[in-house]
C-alpha cells in the first residue's frame, strides 16, 4: 500500500472515488495476463488529465486493484512497489494526486477479504478517512470488469464501467448487477462524476437490475 498524506474527509465535503488501475488508468496487459516489469506500465491516454481533473475538484482518489500475479509468483511484491512508484509518480508530475493505493496480492482462492469484489479494501480506505461505510454513498467506483462493477455495488456507491480496458458491453449481458454509468474511459468517467457536483450535466445513468446481496452483503461470485 502507498499513500501521500492529507487530512480526514469531512461529511459535508466528501468527494472520493476508487479507481480499479489496469484497464482504467493504466493499459491493460492483456487476458491472463498482469504489468509485471516498469517499463510495460503506460498510461492510458487522458488517464492522467482524468485525475487532475477529479483532483482539482476536490476529490480524494483511492486505487482498488487485484495483483493475484504476485501470490501466484509471476512478479515478486517489489516489482509491483515499483510499478506502483512510477505510477504516483506519473500522477504528481500531472498535477493530480492519489492519496492511497490499495493491492489485494492473494491467490485467488485465499479466502481473504480484500480480493475484489470483496469490500475489504474500501472499508480500509474509508477508514483511512475517518469513514464508514454507510458513506460509501456518496462515493464513485470507476472500472473495467464485472468485479470492479459488483464491488462498487457490496460497498454501496455509485458505478462507472469504462470501456477502455478488458471488458466492453457484450460481457455486460450476463451480468446481473448493472453499472450506473457506462462511458469510453476515465476522463469521461471524470467529467460526469465532476458534472453530478455543479461541473457538468451527468450521462443518463443506465438501469439496473440488482439482486438482493448476500448475508456478508456482497453478490456472490460465479
Amino acid at each position: 500500500m502507498m499513500e501521500s498524506k492529507g487530512q480526514p474527509v469531512s461529511e459535508r465535503e466528501l468527494k472520493i472515488v476508487f479507481l480499479d488501475r489496469d484497464g482504467v488508468i493504466n493499459v491493460f496487459p492483456g487476458h491472463g495476463k498482469y504489468v509485471t516489469k516498469v517499463k510495460d506500465f503506460h498510461f492510458l491516454p487522458r488517464a492522467l488529465d482524468a485525475m487532475k481533473l477529479l483532483s482539482d475538484a476536490g476529490y480524494t482518489i483511492f486505487v482498488v486493484s487485484n495483483q493475484a500475479g504476485v501470490g501466484r509468483g509471476v512478479f515478486s511484491q517489489d516489482k509491483l512497489n515499483r510499478i506502483t512508484r512510477k505510477m504516483m509518480a506519473g500522477v504528481e508530475k500531472a498535477g493530480a494526486r492519489i492519496k492511497k493505493v490499495y493491492y489485494c496480492t492473494h491467490r485467488p482462492d485465499a479466502g481473504c477479504s480484500c480480493r475484489k469484489p470483496d469490500i475489504g479494501s474500501v472499508r480500509r480506505a474509508l477508514k483511512s478517512v475517518e469513514k464508514t461505510l454507510d458513506s460509501a454513498r456518496k462515493t464513485y467506483f470507476v472500472g473495467d470488469t464485472k468485479q470492479d462493477i459488483e464491488t462498487g455495488y457490496n460497498a454501496g456507491c455509485k458505478t462507472v464501467f469504462v470501456l477502455s480496458g478488458r471488458e466492453n458491453r457484450r460481457y455486460m449481458n450476463g451480468w446481473i448487477v448493472k453499472p450506473d454509468y457506462i462511458v469510453k474511459d476515465l476522463y469521461d468517467a471524470a467529467k460526469i462524476i465532476c458534472g453530478q457536483n455543479g461541473f457538468q450535466k451527468p450521462a443518463k445513468p443506465v438501469k439496473t437490475a440488482c439482486p438482493a446481496p448476500n448475508k456478508s452483503g456482497t453478490v456472490k461470485r460465479k
